[in-house]
């Protein structure tokens, strides 16, 4: 499971895109500078998101994995406990 603090870094990152955003709006056409910064700062914020959405589908596949290992473990108890009892 996520630690608190991954869950934090991934809120921060989604504020921060959000802030982003609204920053983009303001932007002038001819400010090139403030673009090119805002680009930037857009880039590696999408790379964290990518990053922690890499980190969570990790997660996933390994709770799905453990969730079918406790259902074949699950039926295979109830096998051989109904077979001892034959």
């Amino acid at each position: 499971m996520r630690s608190e603090e991954a869950k934090a870094a991934g809120e921060a990152l989604l504020r921060r895109l959000r802030r982003l955003v609204a920053r983009a709006a303001t932007v002038k056409d001819s400010d090139h500078k403030q673009l090119l910064a805002l680009l930037d700062d857009l880039e590696t914020t999408r790379r964290g998101l990518l990053k922690e959405c890499a980190e969570v589908e990790g997660e996933m596949r390994q709770a799905t994995v453990r969730t079918t290992a406790i259902g074949v473990y699950l039926r295979n108890s109830q096998v051989h406990r109904g077979k001892r009892h034959s």
